[in-house]
């Protein structure tokens, strides 16, 4: 037998997903300008893959930033390709953590978001295309704002590839918010993994 949610009730839960967005709203930019506070300079370099002139340009961006450490977010199968790339602008192997983890943008950052925090880096430099770079920030605003990580973004010039959809962007920050409350993304909800 179905139970009718009253009005009363779905009121309720209305005011609750408020009071948590309200509040949610004055954490993670607090939290973002601690972070900021205490680690003005960036501390370590993330690029986003499946291009390989994301690597390229990270490589290239490495050699002016050589005390940093590169982690590099991609398909498992990609890893390989991207540390030869790696390799052949002569970024030192000890400076790359190659991690093939996620599924897709969102999972780019709730996968490596422990290992930042353990590692208590605070500012990241966030390296991918210029056409990404919006939906890209937006989700780490949410994941890395949450635990206390800012980031600094390097766009990768694209041909002519437009920027992504205001509907994606706000699809991936829901599922960013979903993962806050449950450590899930919904990535398992997509068809085509």
């Amino acid at each position: 037998m179905k139970r009718k949610v009253s009005k009363r009730d779905r009121l309720r839960l209305v005011r609750l997903v408020l009071a948590i967005a309200f509040i949610l709203a004055g954490i993670i930019p607090g939290r973002i300008a601690i972070a900021f506070y205490q680690a003005p300079i960036p501390q370590a370099i993330l690029v986003l893959g499946s291009a390989s002139e994301r690597m390229e340009f990270a490589a290239q961006f490495w050699h002016t930033h050589s005390h940093l450490d590169i982690w590099v977010s991609d398909y498992a199968w990609n890893l390989d390709v991207n540390r030869r790339i790696f390799q052949s602008f002569g970024v030192p192997n000890q400076r790359l953590h190659l991690d093939g983890r996620a599924t897709d943008t969102v999972t780019n950052f709730t996968t490596l978001v422990e290992d930042f925090v353990s590692q208590k880096l605070q500012h990241i430099y966030l390296i991918t295309s210029d056409y990404h770079m919006n939906r890209a920030r937006a989700i780490a605003s949410i994941v890395f704002g949450s635990q206390g990580i800012v980031l600094t973004p390097v766009e990768v010039p694209s041909q002519g590839d437009e920027s992504e959809t205001l509907v994606r962007v706000l699809r991936d920050c829901g599922r960013s918010l979903l993962w806050i409350f449950t450590n899930r993304t919904g990535a398992s909800l997509n068809p085509k993994l």
